[in-house]
């Protein structure tokens, strides 16, 4: 049977609450020029009654990390700019697990109440995003059923229940299947999803898509990036698509399997953040393209433009030993060609990449060209990793007798030691001695893939021998359709905006009293002038030293959240492409989601 853990841990609404202010702290409404701060609307469930840990508090800056725009209009068919936006949001934790956030951003009026207290044009719109969050990698029925939710929402057909009703059942009711021996299915008004995980015998669920990694980055620029992070140096990746910045990364910190990344990472680091670039220690960080870095130290730091197939560096990446870089090298591009466009003719607009196809290929990329990929870079972990058993010693301070290894490997190589640089700093790197720690835990070691793969090989099996050669067919777990009290049939419920969840008495005493005082400041003083929070001077007034300091107050505050919070927000954009639709109404908003996403996915 499923586990007690459920898929879907809540469902959040993000965007312009009752306390609106700008990006810089000034509070209250200063024209629709201006980005404000986006802050949680609902949620379900609420907090005090969850299973689970409620939402990370940055969360609302983390799903809409431009912030919050208001506009005189909404959706526009004409207009892809005014299209909803679909993309996963990934928060890494101290402790290095993960929070899954499935995003639809989209324009939605704003609240009377809010217009009235801030005196905010009539008919204003402005951003907003649904979210579904799970500590679960299923990207693929999380993004799927935030769509079915939001068609619901806008179709003019509506839906059989009211909204919330939909909600609180989904995340209530549905498990996270047991892996490799579950399959659930559920319905969202009559629309069948289901989900299931891999066995825990295969390697580690990624639900992402390893093409853009092989497109943005020849195959020797692919391999000089995988040997930089291997030897945790300090990498930052460049582009103008925020969706590469993290599926670059995500796809990297998979191919070091069975190594993890120790150190520092944020795939989509804040533009106020550049000065986190002179850090001393390993790190891996992704920054827009449009960026300046002028005033910043590259010493040392490994620049990886994935615009244009480069990388920079003002030191030496050792290279890989040359029979196993001889290996990795020609297995890569056995697996690419043709099934991968030259770099020469990729265009510059990523986003147009779905469009342009493989033109050569015989086969579009898919879920087995992400698994060959990952099979390929473990079989190199088991060539230049060999009989590294035989070498671990916990009498020794790191557990591992490397002078020995090295010693051995230069008697089979008939290399000499000094040759060896690459290897050498691998077996001293943080990543290498958490492997070594965690081959004495019991479960690390049962599922040991590493190890599966070379005693195979020494016995002159296939990769392929590692993994189950038979999976039964899954349980299935079948969730009934909520019965909502009071619902009559053929009744539906249609929506002009995404509607309110049904507030706690406290909760509507609370938004009332931040209004009215916004309403009377705003009718006693209406021309005076925002008030920043920190009580500061008013921008226009500071000097060139003060906005200096002001600066660096700004980014210290930042440094000071992200290691109080433990947790990093890293923006994967995805196209929620459906394999079916639901009648001619909800046409037209699928598409426009499919429009304004770039395809990156299997």
């Amino acid at each position: 049977m499923a586990s007690t853990s459920r898929i879907f841990e809540y469902f959040v609404v993000c965007g312009l609450g009752p306390e609106i202010r700008a990006l810089d702290g000034l509070k209250g409404f200063h024209g629709a020029e201006e980005m404000y701060m986006p802050a949680f609307i609902d949620q379900f469930p609420h907090s005090g009654h969850a299973l689970y840990p409620p939402p990370p508090p940055q969360l609302p800056t983390c799903v809409l990390p431009a912030g919050v725009r208001i506009y005189s209009s909404g959706l526009d068919a004409n207009d892809v700019s005014t299209y909803p936006r679909s993309y996963p949001i990934v928060l890494t934790e101290g402790d290095g697990s993960k929070i899954y956030v499935s995003c639809i951003a989209f324009r939605d009026p704003i609240c009377e109440d809010i217009i009235e207290a801030y005196q905010i044009p009539v008919n204003s719109f402005a951003d907003k995003c649904i979210c579904f969050v799970s500590h679960s990698p299923c990207f693929q029925v999380l993004r799927d059923a935030l769509e079915e939710i939001f068609v619901l929402c806008f179709s003019p057909a509506g839906c059989s229940k009211p909204l919330w009703d939909i909600i609180s059942h989904v995340v209530s009711n549905v498990p996270l299947p047991t892996p490799g021996k579950d399959r659930v299915l559920f319905a969202i008004d009559n629309c069948l999803l289901s989900a299931e995980t891999p066995p825990k015998e295969w390697l580690p669920h990624a639900d992402i898509s390893f093409q853009p990694l092989v497109q943005c980055l020849d195959v020797d620029k692919l391999i000089q990036l995988f040997t930089a992070v291997l030897l945790e140096r300090r990498i930052l990746l460049r582009s103008n698509k925020y969706t590469l910045l993290t599926l670059v990364s995500e796809a990297i910190c998979h191919l070091i399997y069975p190594i993890r990344w120790q150190h520092v990472y944020i795939p989509i680091i804040f533009s106020s953040g550049v000065d986190y670039i002179d850090a001393p220690t390993p790190y891996m960080m992704g920054l827009h393209s449009g960026v300046d870095t002028s005033t910043v130290t590259m010493d040392g730091v490994v620049v990886v433009d994935l615009e244009y197939n480069r990388i920079t560096t003002t030191e030496d990446i050792p290279p890989i030993p040359e029979s196993e870089h001889s290996f990795l090298r020609g297995e890569i591009l056995k697996l690419l060609q043709p099934n991968v466009v030259a770099i020469d003719y990729m265009k510059i607009n990523l986003g147009s990449m779905g469009d342009y196809s493989l033109r050569t290929a015989a086969k579009s990329w898919g879920q087995d060209h992400d698994f060959q990929l990952r099979l390929i870079f473990l079989r190199f972990f088991a060539q230049i990793m060999s009989g590294y058993r035989n070498f671990i010693d916990n009498a020794l301070p790191t557990g591992f007798n490397a002078q020995a290894f090295l010693k051995k490997r230069s008697r089979v190589t008939n290399q000499p030691v000094e040759s060896m640089s690459m290897i050498m700093q691998f077996i001293e790197t943080q990543g290498f001695l958490d492997y070594l720690e965690r081959c004495n835990n019991a479960e690390e070691f049962t599922n040991n893939l590493l190890d599966k793969l070379q005693d195979a090989t020494g016995r002159g099996q296939s990769p392929l021998a590692i993994f189950p050669s038979h999976v039964a067919d899954p349980e299935i777990i079948t969730i009934a359709d909520s019965e909502i009290e009071g619902s009559e049939p053929g009744n539906r419920h249609c929506y002009k905006s995404f509607p309110a969840n049904a507030r706690t008495e406290e909760q509507e005493e609370k938004r009332k009293s931040i209004l009215a005082l916004v309403g009377g400041a705003s009718k006693q003083v209406p021309s005076s002038p925002a008030v920043r929070i920190s009580g500061g001077p008013k921008a226009e007034s500071l000097s060139p030293r003060e906005r200096a300091a002001e600066r660096e107050r700004m980014v210290l505050d930042i440094k000071v959240k992200l290691q109080g919070i433990k947790s990093v927000a890293t923006v994967i954009f995805h196209s929620m492409t459906r394999k079916k639709l639901r009648g001619s109404s909800m046409s037209f908003y699928r598409g426009t989601m499919a429009s304004s996403s770039e395809t990156w996915g299997n």
